[in-house]
């Protein structure tokens, strides 16, 4: 199956352009945390296209067109989303497509996630498919765009290559995302003349407005009061340390980037409601227009380290990651260092404070065994095949026949109850006739049994079985986790949130190797990278508790698997496996650390989803 082309991107100051007098599809995308671009509703394109014509270098407020989207503002100058009550910062494009394709006509396919809700593909998987249904194909593969999934349009399914389940999926019609012929109008300066409407009074125009009327009283003072900057000083070839560099702004043409060696003092960040120091700004320093959200990351990264250059009367505005001490709010800080630099003022956003990743320097004489823990390691090998069960006997073990099934969905193969399974012709077994049906013995959801006995050849073929509705597990569930070591000790330092309460370190150790049979790729070679890795409990009763079951769910391999990394994309490596662990040990900026109050009580609940309990462990 071909792949449709991609949508073409032309960046002129941060905006996409068609070619002259062509027709194309406007659609505005963001690049969600997995690096991949998820495409705005047509309705949110329409209201970004049309404030985009009135000023293209202001602010959207996604909120006055959907209510899900009330904390989001986007920055159309630094190209940027904005959210209000966090201060995340993510990019956004204007991506252009063909007007006969699904974009064009309004069309979107969508797949039904575990919570039952519909969610939207990424528009480059929605034209592929849309493509494949006009040319009446029975089935299409996504593969080529790096999914392993096969939609089936008879059933209108999605099935996974690899565990063969399926999801239900749905063609729907919506608004036509807007149209655009040649390039957009020229980006007017900001801020723009009053217009001639109603001003809006809702919370977020509020905002912008009272920001933008702030950030003009300041750049109209500072105009008054500073007198005219000399020329900067050109240092010659080979010129001594401590001359000040000016390099052209790739992002602007005729601005500056300033950078200055970091000799001397550091200038201390100030406040964001501190009025300038000097009424002058040093010469080489950044000119009206400049727009340092906008600055490639090299350029920004030297002067958000150099703190000697950045001059006096420049505010520095940490973005994200404060940790409740700074004098402003991170949401307050990013939205307003978009405003002032649309204004022209320059702005410093300062370097995010380091993750405590570790604790202090422990002598082998202050680790201690954990009260109430045998022994402080726990070692796991190659997984030793036992004699396979049949996956008959495991699945009739849990099930009960049911003579008159009601007229609903299989949720695996997605045929009506009433009928033979969807797997007649592929799975065969003697005994297991297509059309037999069974409940499950304690949740009582009912499936083909020949369907279940697929669900069962496709997985780890342990003897235990998984309901895929409501997820409960019959039988005693172990993963594929691949051979290491496991160690557990106290040592002497209070994790943030249990001042008086020692730490329990976990330390897991795997090495690279080869999968194995149960593994995506038997034969191949797989790596870990990140080894070892340290986790961190409070040693009181209930971190007690949340290692001894860590300590059970890693005899039964399920602490970690091989797969795909979801932070760096590298596949055949070894990641964590649904159960989440603390592994920042004196901050918690990466949200992987404490204090959090709900954490040991969430990772129980993690644990017992994976048939690990208090109970089973004891027993």
């Amino acid at each position: 199956m071909s792949r449709p082309g991609q949508g073409v991107m032309m960046p002129v100051n941060g905006l996409g352009f068609p070619p002259q007098n062509v027709a194309r599809v406007v659609v505005w995308e963001w690049l969600n945390e997995h690096s991949r671009w998820r495409p705005y509703t047509a309705t949110v394109c329409h209201h970004i296209e049309n404030v985009l014509k009135e000023d293209a270098r202001g602010s959207v407020v996604l909120g006055q067109v959907d209510a899900q989207l009330v904390p989001y503002i986007i920055d159309l100058q630094s190209m940027h989303q904005f959210r209000q009550d966090t201060g995340t910062m993510r990019p956004v494009r204007r991506n252009f497509y063909d007007p006969s394709s699904a974009p064009g006509k309004g069309i979107v396919w969508e797949w039904e996630n575990d919570g039952g809700a519909w969610t939207a593909y990424d528009m480059d998987i929605c034209i592929t498919i849309q493509n494949a249904y006009e040319k009446q194909h029975p089935w299409l593969d996504l593969s080529s765009l790096g999914f392993c999934y096969l939609i089936y349009f008879n059933s209108m399914s999605q099935m996974n290559r690899q565990t063969r389940r399926r999801r239900r999926l749905r063609r729907r019609l919506d608004l036509a995302y807007p149209l655009t012929v040649g390039s957009i109008p020229k980006s007017q300066s900001w801020p723009v003349g009053a217009s001639s409407g109603q001003p809006c009074s809702c919370q977020q125009c509020l905002l912008v407005n009272s920001t933008r009327a702030a950030s003009n009283a300041i750049l109209a003072s500072q105009r008054r009061k500073a007198p005219p900057a000399p020329p900067p000083p050109q240092p010659p070839p080979g010129g001594p340390a401590g001359t000040l560099a000016v390099r052209p702004s790739a992002t602007f043409a005729g601005a500056a980037l300033w950078a200055a060696p970091a000799a001397g003092p550091a200038e201390p960040a100030q406040p964001l409601s501190a009025s300038p120091r000097s009424p002058s700004a040093p010469s080489g320093a950044p000119t009206p227009g400049q727009n340092n959200l906008n600055r490639p990351g090299p350029q920004r990264a030297t002067s958000v380290s150099a703190r000697a250059s950045i001059p006096p009367g420049v505010p520095a505005l940490p973005v994200k990651n404060l940790n409740g001490t700074g004098p402003v709010h991170p949401a307050l800080a990013g939205m307003t260092g978009i405003l002032l630099c649309a204004a022209g003022l320059p702005v410093c956003l300062t370097r995010a404070p380091k993750p405590i990743l570790h604790p202090p320097p422990v002598s082998k004489s202050d680790v201690k065994p954990v009260p109430g823990v045998p022994g402080v390691c726990r070692k796991t090998k190659k997984k030793h095949l036992k004699k396979s069960k049949n996956p008959e006997d495991v699945v009739r073990r849990y099930m009960q026949k049911v003579k008159n099934p009601p007229d609903e969905d299989c949720t695996i193969c997605m045929e009506r109850l009433v009928t033979a399974s969807g797997y007649e012709g592929v799975l065969r077994h003697k005994g297991v006739r297509p059309e037999l049906v069974g409940r499950l013995g304690r949740c009582g959801h009912m499936y083909h049994l020949l369907c279940l006995v697929a669900m069962y050849c496709n997985g780890n073929k342990d003897g235990s079985l998984q309901c895929p509705t409501c997820k409960a597990i019959y039988g005693e569930k172990t993963g594929t986790q691949p051979p290491g070591k496991m160690e557990f000790h106290l040592i002497p330092h209070s994790l943030p949130g249990f001042a008086d309460t020692q730490t329990i370190r976990i330390v897991y150790d795997i090495p690279t190797g080869i999968q194995g049979p149960e593994h995506p790729n038997p034969g191949k070679k797989f790596t870990a990278r990140g080894f070892p890795r340290h986790c961190y409990l409070p040693n009181n009763e209930k971190g007690r508790k949340v290692l001894r079951l860590l300590i059970t769910a890693w005899e039964r391999r399920l602490i970690f698997t091989i797969g795909t990394s979801n932070t760096t994309g590298e596949s055949d490596t070894v990641v964590w496996n649904e159960i989440h662990h603390k592994t920042e040990f004196g901050s918690n900026l990466t949200g992987h650390g404490y204090p959090d109050a709900s954490y040991l009580d969430n990772v129980l609940a993690e644990l017992t989803a994976q048939g690990v309990s208090e109970a089973v462990a004891k027993a």
